[in-house]
């Protein structure tokens, strides 16, 4: 709970800044990058958590890492915060929160697709219009594959659910079958 309270925090922090300098997607793909890049190198996640180095050589390869990812000195002076602050195995969840804080402040909705098969792009354009016209926002998708749904397509944005699979209606058909 505290980590979920910290992330908040420091995400909360980024995302001001970012908006500050309007520079919204510019500092989450940077942060997102950073993430996928520490993840991919669990020596160096290791590493930055570990208590028994000290604080200036963690800031030392954290620079290091942050010019050879290009990123700018706002999110290179962010994340050598972090490291400083000892928070630097927060960052999936600080760059999760700064994603939810982009997407509110840019009228974004992210919708989890689950689909059967993977979509095509005019099926996925045509999804996304679709939920663009009926919640009036811009919608993200975020596909996801399971078979088990056989075929249609299984959305959720945060609290709805629309299921249009075809084991959906198959279990609303046979609940109807059996209620009569």
């Amino acid at each position: 709970m505290l980590n979920l309270q910290l992330a908040n925090k420091y995400s909360r922090a980024i995302f001001l800044l970012a908006q500050e300098e309007n520079k919204l997607d510019e500092y989450g793909k940077e942060l997102k990058q950073l993430s996928a890049d520490i993840d991919s190198f669990p020596e160096l996640k290791t590493y930055l958590a570990s208590p028994m180095i000290p604080v200036q050589a963690k800031k030392e390869v954290a620079a290091k890492a942050g010019a050879e990812e290009g990123l700018s000195p706002m999110v290179q002076n962010f994340f050598s915060l972090l490291v400083e602050k000892g928070r630097s195995e927060l960052l999936d969840e600080i760059v999760s929160e700064y994603e939810n804080f982009a997407n509110e402040a840019q009228d974004i909705v992210v919708a989890d697709v689950t689909t059967a098969r993977d979509l095509n792009g005019s099926q996925a354009d045509r999804l996304s219009n679709k939920l663009a016209e009926i919640t009036g926002k811009t919608i993200k998708l975020r596909p996801h594959l399971d078979p088990k749904i056989i075929g249609g397509v299984v959305v959720r944005m945060g609290d709805k659910r629309i299921d249009g699979s075809l084991t959906g209606k198959l279990q609303a058909l046979q609940a109807e079958l059996l209620a009569d």
